[in-house]
């Protein structure tokens, strides 16, 4: 059992013996073990240069177990971080081959998935293999997973991973698609939505997508989808492109006390304060901060302040998209 510090059954035995009788000599560990005492010299001689045991002098001589701790601990901890290291360079590894494989191979980069019940299997695996964050563009009329089926999203919120899901006007007139956007929002899910969307998106971890080569299929036939799985590549990183423009604009979805579903689309220039329109009046123009403070009578914390919540209020993540959004929304 203790092969992985570097010791031999052999050499075990008779550390174990050391151990349980606190010393022995040379004839007590042939005795107890069964071998011949030149066979139990040199076994207790490599101990010793090992650092597991140590002798006297006297005759006989005899030999004593160095403590567990101070012998075989350490040794675990450099063998564990040993193994950490060689981990880490096998991952190393495995990506490099992988990226070569990507360049030299096409079928690396992107698998054409045929039939719904293929893409369902697929959505699921993805999901299921995720840790980090799921990415959605969500379509009207479903092809492969029924609005309510998706139990992998829950079960992927519960371990942490993040969920941004856009959906597209049309999305909510189907059965149970708001009973089921409640469900995910509840959950954890971070939901928007938008007028209409290009194409149906789901990308996992940011290092692999499942997107529809085709509308319906080969014949057009939406029982059979054609879609395609791609892996890291430039074509993904363009797909993550899209989504994040498509979010940027997009308008938060919540959930209300009485649990419907609401869109938090601040979209008129009267939900805001005389004070906050003129913020950002002063922001869009470029004014600095301190200067917004200035012109408004406002401390320079304050002005931060109403910046954050109005970037909050946008579903902002820099100033540039508040910008942007109080333009979309008519703020301005």
């Amino acid at each position: 059992m203790l092969e992985a510090v570097g010791l031999s059954p052999e050499q075990e035995s008779v550390y174990r013996l050391l151990v349980t009788f606190g010393r022995a000599t040379v004839d007590d560990v042939a005795e107890r073990t069964g071998t011949t005492r030149a066979e139990g010299l040199r076994v207790l001689e490599t101990l010793t240069v090992m650092g597991l045991a140590t002798r006297t002098d006297g005759t006989p001589r005899l030999f004593r177990a160095v403590p567990p701790d101070v012998a075989l601990l350490p040794r675990i901890k450099d063998n564990a971080d040993a193994l950490h290291v060689a981990q880490m360079e096998a991952g190393r590894l495995v990506e490099t081959y992988r990226e070569t494989a990507r360049r030299h191979d096409a079928g690396q980069l992107l698998e054409v998935i045929t039939g719904a019940e293929a893409l369902r299997q697929h959505l699921r695996r993805i999901q299921a293999d995720s840790r980090q964050e799921m990415l959605w563009l969500c379509k009207a009329q479903y092809v492969a997973m029924p609005s309510g089926t998706n139990t992998e999203e829950y079960e992927a919120l519960a371990r942490g991973v993040s969920y941004r899901v856009l959906y597209e006007k049309d999305f909510f007139a189907d059965e149970g698609a708001v009973e089921n956007v409640v469900a995910g929002v509840r959950a954890g899910e971070k939901a928007r939505a938008v007028p209409q969307l290009p194409l149906r998106l789901a990308i996992a971890d940011r290092s692999v997508a499942v997107f529809p080569l085709v509308p319906g299929g080969p014949n057009g036939n939406p029982e059979e989808p054609t879609t395609a799985l791609v892996r890291d590549s430039n074509l993904l990183s363009a797909l993550v492109a899209l989504f994040e423009s498509y979010w940027e604009n997009a308008v938060p979805l919540t959930v209300a006390d009485t649990g419907a579903l609401e869109a938090d689309d601040s979209s008129t220039s009267g939900s805001l304060s005389p004070t906050d329109r003129k913020l950002l009046s002063l922001l869009v123009a470029g004014v600095a901060d301190k200067a917004i403070a200035s012109q408004l009578s406002l401390s320079r914390r304050t002005v931060q302040r109403r910046v954050q919540h109005l970037m909050e209020l946008a579903g902002a993540g820099t100033r540039m998209q508040l910008a942007w959004q109080a333009a979309r929304r008519g703020w301005l």
